[in-house]
């Protein structure tokens, strides 16, 4: 109980608590829509906004916000350029963000390696209030934009022609998925890691798809694995002295592992 008398322990909680939220219902449609890559490509270019705001003396949560936002806008210009090679997209800009970030770090003389690599395996420490707050907004306006856009970006995921033919603004829905995920990603790096937190997003869902019998149960299947992978993945970087990025991440790798071994074995006793 003595991680709880510690309040920089208490906002790494409550931040984990939204994280829990946000990650498994955009992690949900990433992996049914198979845009995995997606988060891992938005999480890559992340690094390129973390150097930028080192390299200009700004604040690096502000300048990743805007250069993420504007890779989601080009990933879903990109993909209609080339249309039938959806992949392009994700190369060029995850090699794109991690060239741009090197460089960056480079002609900074590596005087801020320290603080980048905060970034880059997540921090408990360096959550602040300011961050939680937003995180709380965050899942406020993934919640909201869940209930009033299920059923067309339900019928966009598995059907996009019959929500052409249904009259849905397929790019627009498209456009502003990409954006909220890469939002949710620039607000998540500081607790989760750049280099792990599209990991965080994508295993509770898939997790979920092997429990969850229906669209909706496996929603909120996610969102019960996202709450125990993150706060117990949390509880142990603390314990362990580890990365919470990584902890949590082998959380989920290890609740991965035991559904599908516990799949596996009723599948062969059947």
């Amino acid at each position: 109980m003595e991680m709880f008398s510690y309040e920089f322990m208490i906002r790494a909680l409550i931040a984990a608590s939204f994280m829990a939220v946000i990650a498994p219902l955009l992690g949900v449609f990433l992996v049914l829509r198979r845009q995995s890559l997606l988060a891992d490509t938005l999480s890559h270019v992340s690094l390129a906004g973390i150097a930028l705001g080192f390299f200009i003396n700004v604040n690096p949560t502000l300048t990743t916000l805007v250069v993420v936002v504007l890779s989601a806008l080009a990933l879903e210009y990109i993909r209609k350029l080339y249309s039938s090679y959806s992949e392009v997209s994700t190369a060029v800009l995850m090699s794109g963000g991690l060239a741009t970030a090197l460089v960056l770090m480079n002609l900074n003389k590596g005087e801020s390696s320290m603080n980048i690599q905060q970034y880059l395996f997540g921090s408990i420490i360096t959550i602040n209030w300011s961050q939680v707050k937003i995180l709380g907004i965050l899942m406020v306006i993934v919640l909201v934009l869940f209930i009033f856009l299920k059923r067309p970006m339900y019928v966009l995921t598995f059907d996009e022609d019959t929500a052409h033919v249904d009259g849905l603004p397929i790019s627009l829905l498209s456009t502003l998925f990409n954006v909220i995920t890469g939002v949710a990603i620039t607000v998540m790096i500081p607790i989760a890691g750049a280099l792990l937190v599209s990991a965080i997003m994508i295993l509770p869902g898939t997790i979920s798809m092997k429990l969850g019998k229906t669209f909706s149960w496996v929603i909120v299947i996610s969102i019960i694995v996202g709450f125990i992978g993150m706060i117990s993945g949390l509880i142990g970087a603390y314990q362990l002295d580890t990365p919470p990025g990584a902890t949590i991440t082998l959380v989920f790798i290890a609740l991965f592992i035991l559904v599908n071994l516990v799949s596996v074995f009723k599948k062969k006793s059947s």
